[in-house]
């Protein structure tokens, strides 16, 4: 058994085990919405965010390489869920770092979609 088959057995492990973890937590929110009876955006936003992780290790899985615009799409996913968790009572000069910084991922998925329009 060579280094590199114990690499990626283990790699396809962490990436199952990932794949588990998204599952039942998503499974979770949706418990808890049902609980509650109530569906926010927030909850809308977190939802999102699982259902790309699982789009990223599908991605995988397919093709054995991850597309550089779907972390970021979680990251500017969970950027936007950060700001929405805030509220109102949050300091306005770390809303515009955090709306920069979904501004700045954009603008790189826009230059990586120009440059590599295949992924």
């Amino acid at each position: 058994m060579s280094v590199k088959s114990v690499l990626e057995g283990t790699e396809k492990a962490f990436l199952m085990l990932i794949a588990v973890c998204t599952v039942v937590a998503m499974g979770q929110e949706v418990m808890q919405l049902l609980a509650l009876r109530r569906v926010e955006l927030k909850d809308l936003l977190l939802m999102f965010i699982y259902a790309e992780v699982l789009g990223m290790l599908g991605a995988f899985y397919a093709s054995h390489r991850i597309p550089i615009t779907i972390p970021l799409f979680i990251a500017m996913t969970a950027l936007a869920r950060l700001i929405i968790l805030q509220g109102k009572e949050a300091d306005p000069s770390i809303l515009l770092y955090e709306s920069g910084a979904i501004l700045l991922i954009a603008v790189a998925c826009w230059v990586i979609g120009r440059i590599r329009p295949h992924e």
